[in-house]
């Protein structure tokens, strides 16, 4: 291990943060047969630390743990659920150093944007903490003069929140604090590739005063833990963000116990730059929306589509910009750029490289593996890309910018909406009456205009078509995790 990452570890290990066993019942347990996964970094490969490697019976008993403690945890006041909250998103600020450093171990994303992603995954806490206080039923108007109709929103009980390994905190607090906020009990299964950063933030809720039961934590066998959870009459809603194939099989495995189902799933983002954009202001944007991560986020630019009159200048300063990305190790300050997760990440790229440039594509930037080696790749910039090539069709989750000249604003829309999925999509023009104009036309579910970078807490997220149901964040993001109740109260003259 080298020696900023061995510094970086005792950091985090002095901080009381390197957790490495499950949480169930507010206790941290090894699986029950000894099994262990290892943890590794992909920017060197060096092994992190040896993880529990649980499977359906630690579920079994996190899930029968997430149910007894519903009914206490439910029976608190809002105010009491919201200080809890609170007090997590506070400990979670106070350690975001520590958060970053292991988030950048983990999963290889610079550490600026590991800090970042700490801040924007603390927000949904401090959000929630107050949203938790606002949940409010109606009083409907009666048909006849001796009754009193009431709705009511109660927590729907115990949630299975399974999570991606591209935001690795973002995405559990993004489920976890609206599901605590209602009064729900939650069993979350971070993804094997990245658990440390979702059991420091474990360790930090029960610090702040979550009960023993009401967040439980398990890893490992995939299959195994979703099952248990798909099966479990006692699991009332099943959360998940990740590809939309594995979120077709939680639905599917949904409907035999009828649970609630929220699913944020993959995307295939267009980037629309029109002749009229600011290209400085669309270049910026579009940068962002690409690269950030590595090109691993399900609203990254996928397909970016460029009018002809701007074409030519607009690739110009768009491969200017790429070539400025310094490919690195996330925990070198000049890094922008860091390793894919693993090896399956990469031969994905280059499956879909080699298929555009048979089809006639041409390599305008990169299109190969980064001399560091690993599973570094070079920020890649692919012209000619037309809609019978991967990289139009299909989610790269790879620092690769396809550009695809178009000739009017109709062509476009088409080319935007030509998917099943549906999740985000961004234009880039002066205009203000065409900015309406195909912001509505877009068959997504997020918009950004002359930006983008456009998450945040405040705002609804989540996609239409096959890119998922439900949303998250904003006051929104509570509906997932309650029932309406209805109260006819009769003879009340």
């Amino acid at each position: 291990m080298s020696a900023d990452a061995g510094a970086a570890m005792e950091k985090i290990r002095a901080a009381g943060l390197l957790r490495t066993q499950g949480l169930i019942a507010g206790q941290w347990v090894d699986a029950y047969d000894g099994k262990t996964i290892e943890v590794q970094n992909p920017a060197t490969g060096d092994v992190l630390a040896n993880v529990s490697c649980m499977g359906s019976r630690e579920t079994s008993d996190a899930i029968a743990s997430a149910n007894s403690t519903f009914y206490s945890w439910s029976k608190l006041t809002a105010n009491e659920r919201s200080k809890a909250l609170r007090k997590w998103y506070d400990l979670i600020i106070a350690h975001k150093e520590e958060l970053a450093l292991l988030m950048t171990l983990e999963q290889g994303k610079p550490l600026k944007e590991a800090l970042g992603e700490v801040n924007y995954g603390a927000s949904f806490l401090e959000y929630f903490a107050e949203e938790a206080k606002r949940i409010y039923g109606d009083i409907i108007p009666p048909t006849l003069s001796d009754r009193r109709l009431l709705v009511l929103k109660q927590p729907v009980g115990v949630v299975g929140a399974i999570t991606p390994w591209n935001f690795p905190l973002a995405m559990i607090t993004r489920k976890v604090g609206p599901a605590l906020a209602c009064g729900c009990t939650v069993v979350v299964k971070p993804s094997e590739f990245t658990p440390l950063t979702a059991l420091a933030a474990a360790d930090l809720a029960l610090q702040a005063g979550i009960p023993a039961g009401a967040l439980n934590v398990v890893m490992g066998n995939a299959p195994e833990i979703g099952d248990a959870l798909l099966q479990s009459t006692q699991v009332r809603t099943i959360t998940f963000t990740g590809s939309t194939a594995v979120g077709k099989k939680l639905m599917a495995g949904s409907a035999n116990t009828v649970k609630k189902v929220s699913l944020e799933l993959g995307g295939n983002a267009p980037c629309i730059v029109f002749d009229d954009a600011d290209i400085d202001v669309a270049v910026k944007g579009s940068l962002a929306a690409k690269f950030r991560n590595s090109g691993q986020t399900c609203v990254c630019a996928n397909r970016i589509l460029v009018q002809e009159g701007i074409y030519e200048k607009f690739a110009s300063a768009f491969i200017k910009a790429v070539q400025s990305l310094h490919v690195g190790n996330g925990l070198e300050e000049s890094t922008s750029q860091g390793p894919l997760i693993n090896e399956a990440a990469v031969q994905k790229v280059e499956k879909f490289i080699n298929d555009a440039t048979s089809k006639g594509a041409n390599i305008m930037l990169g299109g190969k593996r980064h001399s560091l080696g690993m599973t570094f790749y070079e920020p890649t910039v692919v012209g000619n890309v037309s809609n019978d090539m991967l990289l139009f069709r299909e989610e790269v989750f790879g620092p690769v910018a396809p550009l695809i000249p178009f000739k009017t604003e109709e062509e476009a829309i088409h080319l935007a909406n030509d998917t099943n999925a549906g999740l985000a999509a961004y234009i880039f023009t002066k205009s203000i009456p065409r900015s309406w104009r195909v912001s509505e036309s877009l068959e997504y579910g997020l918009v950004g205009v002359n930006e983008g970078i456009i998450s945040t807490e405040v705002a609804p997220f989540g996609g239409v078509k096959q890119s998922g149901l439900g949303r998250e964040g904003s006051k929104y993001g509570v509906d997932e995790f309650l029932e309406l109740k209805y109260i006819c109260m009769g003879n009340m003259s």
